[in-house]
Order: C-alpha cells, then structure tokens, then sequence
C-alpha cells in the first residue's frame, strides 16, 4: 500500500520511526513533509498528504505535528478527508472499522515514537467494518456536501 506522510518540523523524528515501521510492514512510503527542523506552517504539509490521498494517488495519510491537532484540523479541510486525531491504539482501530477514517494525525510532542509505531501499525492494519457505519460515514459525506441531519 502506498502512505503519503505529511509532517511540520516538529514530526521530522517521528516520520522517521513512522517510515521504518511501514517500510518494515511492506508498504511504500511518500513523503509529503518537510525534512528540516526549521519552522515550518503545518497547514501547507498535512493539506499536501490530504490531497494524495483524496486523489488516489496514495491509500491512506499520516500527519504529524506537536500535538497532531493543528496539522489533522487542516487535513480534513481538504474535501474527502477523515483524519482522525489519536494518541492512543483503541481510537485509531475504531477511527479504520467505524469511520472509515482515510487519515491519521499523530502529535510527536504527545506521543513517544515506539508507541506510535504500534498505533500506525494498528491503524494500516485495520479496515472498514461496513454493516451500519456505511449509513454514519454518508452522514458525514453529507454534512461535507453542506446538507443537514435530523
């Protein structure tokens, strides 16, 4: 599988430790982030690996930045994005089996790197469950579409 990675300065250790666990899983990696620990805008890369994966070009997207807020905020701005912003393993399987989440956002200044190889692996390895989370993620298509729920 092909995982765009899209981080700020703050993400450049753990892209690192994230790379080497999906590249040791046998998945290619591209990436999408800066490469330097100079400050940089988070906005600019987690939109960068959004759009890959809105695009086919890439399956699924990880974005890294202190918190993994600001830089999954942004990454769901782009039109067909679910980012889910996790810290811990749980969140990130149910973001993949119930939300049918295309996107991960991890916080390097929250996470330590060895947990969150073990929540990336978590999260690739997941899939969508389907039955009756098809109808919540049309939900959520339409709400992105503007349309209202009752």
């Amino acid at each position: 599988m092909k995982i765009a990675i899209g981080n700020d300065h703050t993400g450049l250790a753990l892209k690192r430790a994230i790379t080497e666990v999906l590249v040791g899983l046998g998945h290619q990696v591209q990436d999408m982030g800066t490469d330097t620990d100079t400050s940089v805008d988070y906005p600019v890369y987690g939109a960068r690996a959004a759009r890959a994966v809105v695009s086919g070009e890439c399956a699924l997207g990880i974005v890294i930045c202190g918190t993994g807020v600001g830089i999954g905020i942004s990454a769901n701005k782009v039109k067909g994005v679910r980012c889910a912003i996790c810290s811990e393993v749980y969140s990130a399987v149910l973001s993949r089996q119930h939300n049918d989440a295309n996107m991960l956002a991890l916080g390097s200044r929250v996470v330590a790197p060895e947990y969150a190889q073990m929540i990336v692996r978590a999260f690739v390895e997941s899939a969508f469950d389907g039955g009756r989370h098809v109808r919540r993620v049309g939900q959520m298509h339409a709400l992105e579409e503007g349309g209202q729920l009752e």
